[in-house]
């Protein structure tokens, strides 16, 4: 059994570009907690701001998603793509949506537990184990490139003048994305956490920050609720969208977090 929990907030924005998905349901605004059984499907997606329709192309992508009834058998990175070139197919020479765009991070479970997560763009997924956090997802953005090359260094990272320039993500018209899967057979452990959150996050709240507030005697939605206030704290300016998630053994009640 797994325990989900997601919150989306437009911030001080005037409407939310940000959407998440949990199991079937696609939601652009609040809080939303379940309890679901594998195989199921959990993602976050980020309208690309300065395109058409962002807003939009997050929903559009997700809903898309929520139809799919996922199994080992399923080719997920295909299934992304198929969603984007129907999304770049639907908004070709449309002048008020053309080129809407939209990343995603998607975390997948299978009827044996497998976990995969895939990635297009800059949200990302991360897994809390023992307390700490870990990236599992690669930024597909230029400075990442740059870093990798070793033109820039991990500080210069936060910083650059093109951090906010990320490669072809989904509805792009000229160019396919790439999303990147990885499959993790021992799927998510009792005691990890997995949290999967847009840019607005991350941008604005350290590591070690997400770690302190996700180790707080709270209730999920109150952590999750933290953290959003933090980056607004900190300055803001984007919409946050978080989802984190939780397995426990099927044969004891889920208790209250």
């Amino acid at each position: 059994m797994y325990y989900c929990c997601g919150i989306t907030e437009k911030g001080v924005m005037s409407h939310n570009e940000d959407a998440m998905m949990l199991h079937h349901q696609v939601m652009t605004k609040g809080e939303k907690q379940i309890s679901v059984q594998a195989p199921f499907l959990a993602a976050v997606c980020d309208g690309v701001s300065g395109e058409h329709a962002g807003e939009l192309a997050s929903k559009t992508c997700l809903t898309h998603l929520s139809q799919v009834r996922f199994s080992k058998r399923l080719n997920l990175k295909r299934k992304i793509l198929e969603v984007h070139r129907q999304i770049a197919a639907a908004t070709r020479g449309k002048r008020t949506i053309a080129n809407m765009q939209t990343t995603l991070c998607c975390a997948a479970f299978d009827e044996f537990h497998t976990m995969h997560c895939i990635n297009v763009g800059d949200s990302r997924i991360y897994r809390c184990r023992g307390g700490v956090l870990e990236q599992l997802s690669r930024d597909q953005t230029l400075v990442q490139m740059l870093y990798e090359e070793g033109t820039i260094t991990s500080e210069e990272k936060k910083s650059h003048s093109h951090r906010n320039i990320i490669l072809p993500v989904i509805g792009n018209l000229d160019e396919d994305p790439n999303p990147e899967l990885k499959i993790y057979p021992e799927g998510l452990q009792y005691g990890d956490l997995l949290l999967l959150c847009s840019d607005g996050l991350t941008d604005y709240v350290s590591n070690t920050e997400i770690e302190a507030i996700l180790a707080q005697p709270k209730k999920m939605q109150d952590r999750l609720s933290m953290l959003v206030s933090l980056a607004l704290k900190k300055g803001g300016t984007d919409n946050i969208t978080i989802i984190a998630i939780v397995r426990y053994p099927d044969d004891i009640p889920i208790p209250s977090v």
